[in-house]
């Protein structure tokens, strides 16, 4: 469109629209625009006034456009003809109107109207905009149109974006105007109304939503923004509508957050909204938090002093910051307020001042001053007061009245603050006058005593405190010594106690005296004066002395301490290290000090040190130690000081150590465990003195010293050799004792030396000392021995030096010991190991000396432990005593009990062994120490068990089996019982337990501990148990009956049965049988309550005794009556019990040994059957648990097998019935029992009868149970409930036993009367008969006991059910399969007869009839329902003929493909036949019938993958051992192809449904089809193989895309080199099936495969490939891979695809010379692939791609092929790229023109090429070449041949012509194919008619060339050129007339033809003739 077109519309009004009236569409809001051209207006105008009147009921103010807009005199007006003025009035009425109707739009009334004013008047169109966005009634096609950007919102009717609203908002200031200025619109429109207008909140809403979004999205905030944006931030700032200014707000704070701006607007916005907060206070705290927010985010200091003034009249200000402080951070507003505050508190006068003031007071007592403020402030306060030197005295003087409350408020609350600023000034005051004010402003403060100026120091107070001349500081504190006493004001107290106490750390002593004369002493003094005391070193600072003692005297003060413990024992302790003195000089400072200490009360008062201060300081002590330390200080070595005085010290300790006991002496073992405390300590300070001795005696020169001491301690207190050596024994073994009564270490080093010592002194005594000392009654050899069992080498070593001291005391008891020892001293020395065996010779002699009762534990206890594997008779009696001694003490009298002794008992226990087992037999004091232990329940210690506990555990196997006496077993077992029962400790009832386990036990002896203790213990028969329980009747019966002997004790008895349950090792178990019954007798002769309580004991017994029974006979026969008699098993008393129990639990047990009895005794067993069964039909049958319904099934596996064998001789008469009368309580008890139950007890029980010989008893008496019990009520009901159970019940069993009981039972109806009166005739003679016994058919149906209607019911009920069985599918379907079964067995027989007579005459005979067969067959299967179908085929399948099992699965298949819909049910059971399929799958091969069984396994394998098709997408988990079973099928190199091909199949079915189940298998299946498929021959032999292996891994791969990777390699492989390969050697019929598969395999790699995985394994399939030049497919799959790649992942893998090509576009020059053929295929592959990444690429990723192309194929290095596949890509980019590719192509011109040079022969000689096949190379790359460049020309669109580059071209070009390379005819077909287009698209690129002449005169002198070809192919060049510029080629015609003159005379015959050719096709193009010139 043009300006002048823009103009004129711009000027066109809507109302002079000429189409206005006629047109077929109108324009409307609530009407289909065709259905609105049809209405009038009136109408419009009806529906316009509707909805003005609904509006007036919303809004009143309406009411004003009833008469105007709405009138009826506006219907027939015209705007047309109407003057401007009445129009613009008009306008304003509708602008008016509308900002009204704008918080309504969306109500319906509005829209009524706004239709009317539609139609009323077409400037409302054009005026609609200005409120509303009615976007589908206006036309927006316009681009300017200011409404344009939202013309893409009218076809989809979407509703607009509110980014798209935002971002065009701050993009077109005029829309940002438009909106502000509608609201300013809007709230003119409303300006009658009072109040908050609610009716604008839409506005403002959308006001603050768009613009606050806009200014936040907009990357920088401009000038014209804010300039476009103040006018109305104003307004909104002044107004005075809520709504508005909360927008307003908004907008400045966005504002203020996204653009700094100047100063001058900052101030004026904050002005504005000052006032806004001051005029109207409706949002304080919004108006606030705008202020605060921008303060907070523009330049501090932008905001004046108004804006102060303002802020300070509004009310509500500071509880409005407390309320946002509690929240938010108002310190920007504060920092702005406050110095502005104080200068006017400081500066304004007295009327100004309460305002101001009011304001500050406020502020401090509501607002915290955090962030640094409370320092502004003080520095403020001071700073301004400070600056206040004009004022006069009086003004002075007011100013600080005014000030001081606010002063001093601010100093308690931020006093800190106030002292820094202070103490800040104090040094930077120099003139006096401001001094003068300092001082009157430090007095405004309440502490303003500190900040006096002192006149001596001319510094303030805390200053001089502080001041580094300590006269200065001695100065102030005087001074505030002073201010304590007088009590002067202007100080706190805390400030006074600190400031002394810092003092008090003084380095100078005059400043620290002086401030203890004014410190008050509390508590908290006392640690800073003992710190004082502590810190000076008086040594060095003697002047600090009297400071010190005048510290002490004050610590002595006595109010200080009085009442006060802790205080004061802190004061003690505090003091009493300034009692060591450490001079020895008499006036030394530290004495002074010690004495001054020492004389104090608090000290001399003390229990620790009283009366040391009348003493004094003993100077005899202090004068040695003195020196001593003295040069101790002075750095010397005090060695020999240090020695002198420990020596004299220890000599004056062992002369003056006194033993006030000392008869322990005498004994023969100094023992620790048995002496008194003051003895142990005694011993204790020998043991340490001797430690020291011996340690200072062994090195140094000081030994001589210890050596004497040494010798003073053997004559002072081991004068007596016996008794030094009883020292040393002490010290010797005391290393081991664990209890350390001495509280003395031991250690090894110790006990080395003293056996040195003892050796050396042994050396030395005489030979009667030696022969006393090496006695029995002496310790010394006990204690060496326990040395030699150390585990320390040294030890050993020693102790066995000192006993060769003893070797020559031959008269020694422990003379054979020591020989021994000395004559293996290696082996001790090298280890304890070999102490034992050396030990044997002295044994008894040893054991004496540890019975001896004095011999201490620990020595004992390790002597043990050296005889540890020593063991016997004679070392337990030796040992008794000791047990004794040790038992005694472990009672509960004395229940101390030290470790070593605790030890000791355990080892001692430890020789009850089997050794010394026939001690405990023969002495009966060493059984009852035993059975003593055993009833020693005390463990003193937790890592040690209890000595019960011990002695039970000695009772192995191995022991109890030793002693042989049974007695003494007896006795044993009877007390372990006893312990049984009376502890309570839950460890010894386990160790009871794994005892009783371990032993092994004569059945005898349990049986007598179960009977009662007072009976005998007899074997008692069952006749005398019989007899004894009738007299205990009779007993009982009369009226005086005496107490029971020999009662039970129950608790015993439950506790043994406990342990036999679980008991293996159990002799002669048959001996319990008897005692047991009587158990279980005498629990069923209790009263009931005691039975009740016997429940779990009848368990135990009956436990017990099926126990017995299965040790006596683990395979369930009969046993021999030597080992277990008949009579003592007691089969009425387990029926008894069963009678009288009412637990569940005991009838299981008691019917478990009853199944169990029947085998070994089937007698005892028959004769009680009935009440067995009897109860189980009464109680067990109805109980709902497993444990029951087991208890059932055996009972029943046992019982009824030994009713059957007793019953097939004579009395099988007398078994039937008894058989019947079974059936007969399990029929009664059936409707007691649980449904799910009911089948499974009747079929165990007919198994187990027989139901070919018993299922008819059991169905009649089933039968007559409904005849004769059904309610009438629900008989029909009950009747089909139980026919479906009884049908259930015969489908149990085989069809021939159904239909045998089926005849029984007609053959029973034929026997039984017609009525009842007959049977009544027909029994009478009989009745003497069967009186004694009834048959089997009279206990079915007894005539006596039923009526008539009863018998005819039972008949009728007997035939019905026949016939419904016989209806009955399940009945139906078992007699089809057998049916099917015979059928498929006959056809198979049948079929084996055709093959075998197939060229005889009866060949027709046997085909017919198996037609015929197959016949049958269908019509059997038509006649199958679905459901018995199914029920059928699982049976067949179970058939023995392969050939019946392959039949019923192809009847199968055939159903699964024939019927799409199935039932649930259906599907569930379908599903059950996957386990047969795969047992046919995985059936391994006969050697007969191999073939057969290969096709059965194929027909498996595809009836699962045709289950798998239908069911497998919802059962997914169901089909997982499908696919297990299939790749194991594959992965075995044994298979068969074909049914490894029907596996793959399946395979690709099954994973193509499990999808994710399928991974597992992965690894297992990629590896075995891959490897199947590169073995050729076999692959080549199958095609079916071959097809379903490629169709596997196409499903897979399809269907787990993400998981092949692994594989990818091997797949690609196969896909692209080894398949291709095969498919060409396979047959016809194959083929396109392959390769349909193969394409389907190279897509699904190609798209589903991800890039990352794909590229790097097609770039290792390439490498691979390569040699095999079967790059084609591989090729394929990346191109279509680079097709379906998004363009972003292209972009990420652009590198790795470019590096991929540059290998792939090597090709030709790598791996192909000699072969143009190949390479060109290949180049062919490679370049489609790369063509289809280029077309993806942009303009901007295509550039450096084809450059980096350009520069490879230009490297110097690598052979020039490279320039073919460079040029033949360039060739197909320019073609696909078209005039795209005109924009890379500058590059080429010049290698264009140089290389056309070059492979011209007429203009070089060289060969381009190295290769032999260098003229074919050269052809190519010039036809590649001028390919390339004629494409070039022919999508030139931009002038690409400019007159440079045709200049450069134009020449070579040309030249061609005389290129006669390659020969004749490739001359020939270049020229006529390649050149001469090439050069015509050239010429028509030109466009310039100077160079077409060029160009056209070089065509012209080819004409006149020597070679006729030459001059042929110029002439077809000029005639291409003539065509190409047609019209154009006029003025190129007069210079061409003359040369095709001269050629219409040629020597050449056919040049001649072709220029009259060329003459009459130029007349045909240029449209004139042109003979006419020539």
């Amino acid at each position: 469109m043009t300006s002048l077109a823009h103009q004129l519309k711009r000027l066109a009004l809507p109302q002079n629209d000429p189409n206005l009236l006629t047109r077929r569409e109108v324009v409307s809001l609530l009407f289909d625009p065709k259905d609105a051209s049809r209405m009038d207006r009136s109408t419009f105008f009806a529906l316009g006034c509707t909805g003005l009147e609904e509006l007036m009921g919303i809004e009143p103010a309406f009411s004003e456009f009833q008469e105007t807009l709405f009138s009826q005199a506006s219907v027939g007006m015209e705007r047309s003809v109407q003057s401007k003025e009445v129009n613009k009035k008009l306008d304003a009425g509708i602008s008016l109107f509308l900002t009204r109707l704008s918080p309504y739009f969306l109500l319906k009334p509005a829209q009524k109207c706004i239709e009317w004013l539609v139609h009323r008047s077409a400037v409302f169109i054009a005026s609609l905009f200005h409120i509303h966005l009615v976007i589908q009634l206006f036309k927006l096609k316009d681009p300017t149109n200011r409404w344009n950007w939202l013309e893409g919102l009218q076809k989809p009717g979407v509703p607009l974006a509110r980014g798209t609203l935002i971002t065009h908002c701050y993009k077109d200031l005029g829309f940002m105007d438009f909106i502000c200025t509608l609201v300013t619109k809007s709230i003119k429109g409303y300006s009658g109304h009072s109040g908050n207008c609610a009716q604008l909140r839409v506005i403002f809403s959308f006001y603050a939503s768009t613009i606050v979004p806009a200014l936040d999205a907009v990357e920088k905030v401009s000038d014209t923004i804010i300039s476009k944006l103040l006018p109305y931030v104003q307004k909104g700032l002044k107004s005075s509508l809520t709504d508005y200014k909360a927008a307003t707000y908004m907008i400045v704070c966005q504002l203020a957050v996204k653009v700094v701006m100047e100063a001058q607007l900052v101030d004026i916005l904050a002005l504005q909204i000052s006032k806004s907060l001051c005029k109207e206070p409706v949002l304080p705290k919004e108006g606030l938090g705008c202020l605060i927010i921008l303060l907070q985010n523009q330049k501090e200091g932008t905001v004046g002093p108004k804006s102060f003034g303002q802020l300070c009249a509004v009310t509500s200000l500071v509880p409005s910051l407390h309320a946002m402080a509690a929240v938010h951070d108002i310190s920007p507003l504060l920092r702005y307020l406050l110095p502005h505050l104080v200068h006017a508190v400081v500066t304004t006068g007295t009327g100004e001042y309460t305002r101001h003031g009011n304001l500050f007071e406020s502020v401090l007592q509501g607002l915290p001053l955090s962030g640094g403020l409370d320092n502004t402030v003080a520095k403020m306060l001071l700073e301004e007061y400070l600056s206040q030197s004009r004022l006069s005295a009086e003004g002075v003087t007011s100013l600080n009245q005014r000030l001081l409350p606010l002063v001093r408020l601010f100093e308690s609350k931020y006093p800190g603050a106030l002292y820094m600023v202070l103490e800040g000034h104090v040094g930077d005051i120099s003139s006096a006058e401001d001094k003068n004010l300092f001082h009157q402003f430090i007095s405004l403060s309440m502490s303003s005593g500190k900040y006096q100026i002192l006149g001596d120091s001319d510094t303030s107070l805390v200053l001089s405190l502080k001041h580094p001349l300590p006269s200065v500081r001695h100065m102030a504190v005087e001074h505030l010594m002073g201010i304590v006493t007088s009590g002067q004001g202007g100080f706190d107290q805390a400030f006074l106690k600190e400031a002394l106490l810092e003092r008090m750390k003084d380095d100078v002593p005059e400043v620290v005296a002086a401030t203890l004369k004014a410190l008050e002493v509390t508590e908290d003094t006392v640690a800073c004066l003992l710190s004082l005391l502590q810190r000076v070193d008086l040594s060095n600072a003697g002047n600090w002395c009297p400071v010190l003692k005048e510290a002490v005297r004050v610590l002595d003060e006595p109010r200080l301490l009085e009442g006060n413990s802790d205080l004061k024992t802190c004061v003690v302790w505090g003091l009493l290290p300034f009692l060591v003195v450490t001079s020895a000089l008499p006036d030394s400072p530290d004495l002074q000090l010690a004495t001054c200490v020492a004389q104090s009360t608090i000290i001399s008062q003390h229990n620790l040190t009283q009366g040391w201060q009348q003493e004094g300081v003993s100077l005899s002590f202090s004068v040695g130690l003195g020196e001593y330390l003295q040069r101790l200080r002075a750095g010397q070595s005090m060695g020999t000081e240090y020695a002198v005085l420990l020596v004299s010290l220890l000599r004056g300790l062992i002369s003056n150590l006194k033993c006030h006991d000392t008869s322990f002496k005498g004994e023969t073992w100094w023992n620790p465990e048995k002496l008194d405390t003051n003895t142990c300590c005694y011993l204790r300070l020998l043991c340490r003195l001797f430690d020291v001795l011996i340690t200072g005696a062994g090195q140094g020169h000081m030994a001589a010293s210890f050596k004497a001491l040494m010798k003073l301690l053997f004559q002072v207190h081991l004068s007596d050799p016996l008794e030094l050596f009883k020292f040393l024994s002490l010290v010797w073994g005391y290393g081991s004792n664990l209890g350390d009564q001495l509280d003395c270490k031991v250690n090894a080093i110790l006990q080395t030396q003293a056996l040195y010592v003892g050796r050396a002194i042994l050396s030395a005594q005489p030979g009667k000392t030696l022969t006393l000392l090496a006695s029995g009654s002496s310790p010394v050899v006990l204690s060496l021995l326990a040395c030699l069992s150390s585990p320390v080498r040294e030890v050993r070593r020693a102790a066995t030096a000192t006993l060769q001291t003893l070797a020559q005391v031959d008269s020694s008891p422990f003379h054979p010991i020591i020989d021994r020892l000395l004559k293996t001293t290696e082996e001790l020395t090298t280890g304890p190991t070999h102490l034992s065996q050396k030990l044997l010779v002295g044994l008894e002699e040893l054991l004496l000396g540890v019975q001896v009762a004095n011999c201490p534990a620990y020595t004992a206890k390790t002597i043990l432990r050296a005889l540890g594997e020593v063991n016997g008779e004679s070392v337990l009696s030796v040992l008794m005593p000791v047990l004794e001694r040790l038992l005694e003490q472990s009672g509960p009298e004395n229940s101390t009990v030290l470790k070593d002794e605790a030890l000791l008992m355990q080892l001692v226990l430890g020789k009850y062994n089997e050794q010394a087992a026939p001690l405990v037999v023969k002495d009966q004091d060493c059984l009852e120490l035993f059975i003593k232990a055993l009833g020693t329940v005390s463990k003193p210690y937790p890592d040690i068990p209890c000595f019960q506990i011990i002695a039970l555990e000695q009772i192995t196997k191995a022991f109890y089996s030793a002693l042989g006496d049974e007695k003494v077993q007896q006795r044993l077992l009877g007390v372990m019982f006893d312990l049984l029962v009376e502890s309570r400790s839950p460890a010894c009832a386990q160790t009871i337990s794994s005892v009783f386990k371990g032993i092994a036990v004569d059945g005898e002896l349990v049986a007598n501990e179960l009977a009662p203790a007072e009976k005998p213990k007899v074997t008692v028969s069952v006749q005398q148990t019989r007899r004894s329980k009738m007299l205990q009747r009779k007993a009982q019966d009369t009226p005086q009956a005496v107490p029971k002997e020999g009662a039970v004790s129950w608790q015993r008895v439950t506790l043994i049965l406990e342990l036999l349950q679980h008991k293996k090792k159990l002799k002669r178990p048959q001996t319990l049988v008897p005692a047991l019954f009587s158990l279980l007798s005498r629990c069923l002769e209790t009263s009931t309550v005691e039975r009740g309580n016997l429940e779990y004991t009848k368990q135990l017994i009956l436990g017990c005794l099926l126990n017995v029974c299965q040790k006596l006979s683990p395979d369930g026969g009969p046993v021999s009556k030597d080992v277990l008699d008949e009579d003592k098993f007691n089969v009425e008393v387990v029926v008894q019990c069963v009678r009288m129990s009412d637990m569940p639990q005991t009838h299981h047990h008691a019917l478990l040994l009853l199944g169990s009895v029947a085998g070994i005794f089937p007698e005892k067993v028959l004769h009680n059957i009935m009440p067995i069964f009897t109860f189980m039909g009464a109680n067990i049958m109805r109980l709902d648990d497993t444990y029951s319904f087991q208890v059932i099934n055996k009972t029943v596996r046992t019982v009824i097998p030994a009713l059957i064998k007793s019953g097939d001789g004579e009395s099988t008469a007398h078994m039937e019935a008894v058989v019947t009368r079974i059936l007969h309580v399990f029929a009664d008890a059936l409707p007691h029992v649980p449904e799910h139950r009911r089948l499974p007890i009747l079929s165990q029980l007919m198994s187990t009868l027989g139901p070919a010989r018993f299922l008819w008893v059991l169905l009649l008496l089933m039968f007559k149970q409904h005849a004769t019990q059904t309610n009438a009520t629900d008989k029909d009901a009950a009747l089909e409930r139980d026919v479906e159970f009884w049908i259930s019940v015969c489908c149990e069993f085989e069809v021939e036993e159904q239909l045998v009981s089926l005849i029984k039972i007609l053959k029973y109806l034929m026997a039984l009367p017609q009525d009842k009166e007959d049977g009544e005739k027909l029994n009478k003679p009989a009745m003497h008969l069967v009186s004694e016994k009834e048959t089997a058919e009279e206990l079915i149906f007894n005539m006596e006991a039923h009526s008539s209607k009863e018998l005819r019911h039972f008949k009728f009920l007997s035939v019905s059910f026949m016939a419904q069985l016989l209806a009955a599918g399940s009945f139906v379907g078992m007699v089809i399969q057998l049916l099917l079964e015979e059928i498929l067995c006959y056809i198979h027989t049948v079929a084996r007869c055709v093959e075998e007579n197939t060229d005889k005459p009866t060949g027709k005979f046997w085909r017919a009839l198996l037609n015929k067969a197959y016949d049958v067959l269908d019509k059997v299967n038509a006649l199958l329902p679905t459901d018995t179908f199914i029920t059928v085929m699982r049976g067949l399948m179970g058939n023995q003929l392969p050939s019946v099992r392959r039949k019923a699965m192809e009847l199968l298949n055939n159903k699964l493909q024939q019927k799409t819909q199935w039932q649930e049910e259906q599907v569930t059971v379908l599903l059950d036949l996957k386990g047969d399929l795969l047992a046919i799958v995985g059936r391994g091969h006969g050697k007969v019938m191999e073939e057969e069984q290969a096709i059965n396994r194929q027909t498996a394998l595809y009836s699962l993958k045709l289950l798998c098709r239908s069911f497998g997408s919802d059962h997914k988990e169901a089909f997982v051992p499908v696919l297990n079973q299939a790749v194991e099928i594959v992965v075995s190199p044994e298979e068969e192809k074909n049914v490894m091909g029907s596996a793959l199949l399946c395979i690709a079915e099954v994973a193509s449904t499990l999808k994710a189940l399928a991974i597992p298998q992965l690894p297992r299946l990629m590896p075995a089809v891959l490897q199947s498929l590169t073995e050729r021959k076999e692959v080549l032999s199958n095609e079916i193989y071959m097809l379903s292996a490629v169709t596997a891994l196409q499903r897979v791969t399809e269907t787990l895309p993400h998981f092949i990777s692994p594989y990818l390699q091997d797949t690609l492989l196969q896909v692209t080199s080894t398949i291709p390969y095969t498919n060409v050697h396979l047959k016809a019929t194959a083929a396109p099936q392959l390769a349909m598969r193969l394409a389907s395999l190279r897509t699904t790699v190609a798209t589903k495969v991800p890039t990352r995985v794909l590229l790097p394994t097609l770039t290792k399939c390439y490498s691979k490939m390569v040699n095999s030049k079967q790059l084609g497919p591989l090729m394929s799959i990346l191109k279509e891979h680079i097709g379906h790649m998004e363009k972003d992942q292209l972009t990420s893998h652009q590198s790795e695809l470019t590096y991929f090509f540059l290998i792939a576009l090597d090709f030709r020059a790598q791996h192909c010379q000699g072969d143009l053929e190949k390479a060109k295929e290949i180049e062919g592959y490679v370049i489609d692939c790369l063509l289809a990444m280029v077309m993806k690429l942009s303009e901007v990723s295509f550039r450096p791609l084809f450059f980096k192309l350009f520069d490879w194929c230009k490297t110097e290095s690598v052979a020039k092929d490279r320039l073919l596949t460079f040029y033949r890509l360039s060739d197909s980019i320019a073609d696909r790229l078209k005039g795209l590719f005109v924009l890379f192509a500058g590059h080429l011109v010049k290698p264009f023109s140089d290389l056309l040079r070059q492979t011209n022969v007429t203009k070089t000689d060289e060969a381009f090429f190295d290769t032999e096949d260098n003229i074919e190379k050269r052809c190519l790359l010039l036809e590649y070449i001028l390919d390339c460049l004629h494409k070039i020309c022919l999508y030139d669109t931009q002038r690409f041949v400019s007159k440079e580059r045709a200049d450069s071209l134009m020449t070579p070009l040309v030249d061609q012509l005389e290129n006669t390379l390659g020969g004749e005819e490739v001359y020939q077909t270049r020229v006529t194919k390649h050149l001469v287009p090439c050069v015509g698209q050239f010429c028509v690129a030109v466009g310039d008619d100077t160079l077409w002449k060029t160009l056209n005169y070089q065509i012209l002198l080819k004409t006149r060339h020597s070679s006729s070809k030459v001059r042929f192919s110029a002439l077809l060049m000029l005639l291409e050129l003539a065509s190409k510029l047609r019209e154009n080629y006029m003025v190129l015609l007069p210079e061409t007339i003359p040369f095709l003159a001269e050629l219409m005379e040629d020597e050449c015959e056919e040049v001649e033809h072709q220029v009259q050719k060329v003459i009459h096709e130029m007349e045909t193009i240029l449209g004139e003739p042109l003979q006419s010139y020539f």
